[in-house]
């Protein structure tokens, strides 16, 4: 593997875990907002990942990055509550808030914050090992 391959995979892990960091402000954005029916409510959004695994598979003698397939909603169910009084309240005196677990939004936005930073780190390091390939001639 060439490490001009490093820039691609790192860069397209990089390009993921955007989208992992955006999909998680979103949720953490929602999670305290109120509806007054299930149809409307926020619910929890996840990317899904995959290994281009085609161009590895293919025999060829290219990078193998991350590709986002898409983003899927949370299938947990919402949080409901009785609040009568509430403005949002339905017919029957409930409101529905998102099913956002703000603590395992807090968590995912870590964990991508140093995959990100990891990729950083990568590509940092495959840079310097060219450019100290380049000065190998010079004296």
């Amino acid at each position: 593997m060439s490490l001009f391959n490093v820039f691609s995979i790192s860069g397209s892990g990089m390009s993921a875990q955007s989208v992992r960091l955006n999909t998680t402000a979103s949720n953490i954005a929602n999670a305290d907002s109120v509806s007054s029916s299930v149809g409307e409510t926020y619910r929890a959004r996840h990317p899904v990942f995959a290994a281009e695994m085609q161009k590895a598979a293919g025999g060829q003698n290219e990078s193998v990055g991350v590709e986002v397939l898409g983003i899927v909603e949370s299938n947990k169910p919402l949080n409901v509550e009785y609040a009568p009084d509430h403005p949002m309240a339905d017919g029957e005196g409930y409101i529905y808030k998102p099913n956002v677990n703000v603590i395992e939004e807090m968590t995912n936005m870590i964990s991508a914050s140093r995959s990100y930073q990891t990729n950083v780190q990568l590509a940092d390091s495959a840079k310097n090992m060219l450019n100290k390939t380049l000065t190998l001639g010079q004296r």
